[in-house]
């Protein structure tokens, strides 16, 4: 069984996709920034109440989440009780995008996956 590719290896691999561009790689990545984001609430588009990537997934990662709306039921996000985390580029990609767009109200910036990434790959 293969080691998860480090932080650096799926910034490059997203870069590399297409869902990032980092000129000047290596991209600083921010743990704590990632970890900041993470329980940071913002407005829901119908103005009813507030989401952060904690309402759906928690705030602990090693934990299983559930969606808000749907209830449906999320694996856990941190690699070290989930191995298939942050291990496919285009997964990561699409979840990025469904997901910031769910709850910021927009696409994510670049530093802010690069963050995110950090921070779930430090759980």
């Amino acid at each position: 069984m293969s080691n998860p590719p480090s932080t650096r290896g799926l910034l490059i691999a997203l870069v590399a996709a297409g869902t990032l561009s980092a000129p000047g790689l290596p991209m600083a990545a921010d743990p704590a920034a990632g970890a900041a984001a993470w329980i940071q609430e913002h407005p829901a588009s119908d103005g009813t109440d507030q989401r952060s990537c904690a309402t759906c997934h928690g705030t602990d990662l090693t934990q299983p989440g559930r969606h808000a709306k749907t209830g449906k039921a999320i694996d856990p996000m941190a690699p070290s009780v989930n191995p298939q985390r942050l291990t496919d580029e285009k997964k990561i990609a699409k979840w990025l995008l469904r997901n910031c767009r769910w709850t910021l109200g927009r696409e994510c910036t670049e530093t802010e996956k690069a963050d995110f990434i950090a921070y779930i790959e430090t759980q």
